[in-house]
């Protein structure tokens, strides 16, 4: 996910440092991406920058991981595209009424949160579009101001991006995402899978139509 997110934002325009507990592999990722605009790093290189996105487990200590650092993620748009999975991939480690991007926004009061690309499995991001169209990404967030700076840095991307108001709703959006992972193994689409929100507008006579029906009912 990280390395194929680095090549998402690259591509929109950003300049991106891809930290590694181990800056020699980074190192040797970026070499072989190829592209001058994605540099290698250290963690401490990548929490440097304006706009961080930790791409790790919960479950494996990304907060603890992340804890040192805390100092220089204050102020900091914080991309969060966790979902709080359990190592069997069937649960989470949290309870029904919090979501990962809650417990880290707890945990980095600071930090201006905003979850986005949970429900993007990784072999999306390698083939985004499905029958000629896109799919959703589902962007949640407290800070309006911090939602609308997300959208820029990824004008651009081939996905449709929606707001689905506040932070909160990442509950919504990842347990939504453990649903069609389970649906899509059923049906034998996973990881090659997503959703979209269908619809059209609703006319004034239609809601009267049902205005109508309401009333014969």
């Amino acid at each position: 996910m990280a390395v194929r997110l680095a090549q998402l934002f690259a591509a929109c325009g950003s300049e991106v440092i891809l930290g590694s507990r181990t800056p020699e592999r980074a190192k040797r990722i970026t070499t072989g991406l190829g592209l001058g605009s994605i540099t290698p790093g250290s963690y401490e290189d990548a929490a440097n920058a304006s706009i961080v996105l930790p791409s790790m487990f919960l479950r494996d200590g990304m907060l603890d991981t992340l804890e040192p650092l805390r100092s220089r993620f204050d102020g900091k748009l914080w991309i969060d595209i966790t979902n709080p999975f359990n190592d069997r991939y069937d649960d989470f480690i949290f309870p029904w009424n919090t979501s990962s991007a809650e417990e880290i926004q707890k945990c980095f009061p600071r930090a201006r949160l905003v979850g986005a690309f949970k429900n993007v499995w990784w072999e999306v991001f390698d083939q985004p579009k499905f029958e000629g169209g896109v799919s959703d990404v589902y962007v949640v967030g407290d800070d309006k101001a911090s939602k609308h700076e997300f959208q820029q840095l990824v004008n651009g991307a081939p996905f449709r991006f929606v707001d689905a108001g506040r932070l909160a709703n990442a509950r919504f959006v990842e347990r939504m995402t453990l649903f069609a992972a389970e649906l899509g193994q059923r049906q034998g689409y996973f990881p090659r899978m997503n959703w979209r929100l269908l619809g059209e507008p609703w006319t004034t006579g239609k809601a009267d139509r049902v205005k109508q029906l309401i009333a014969r009912g």
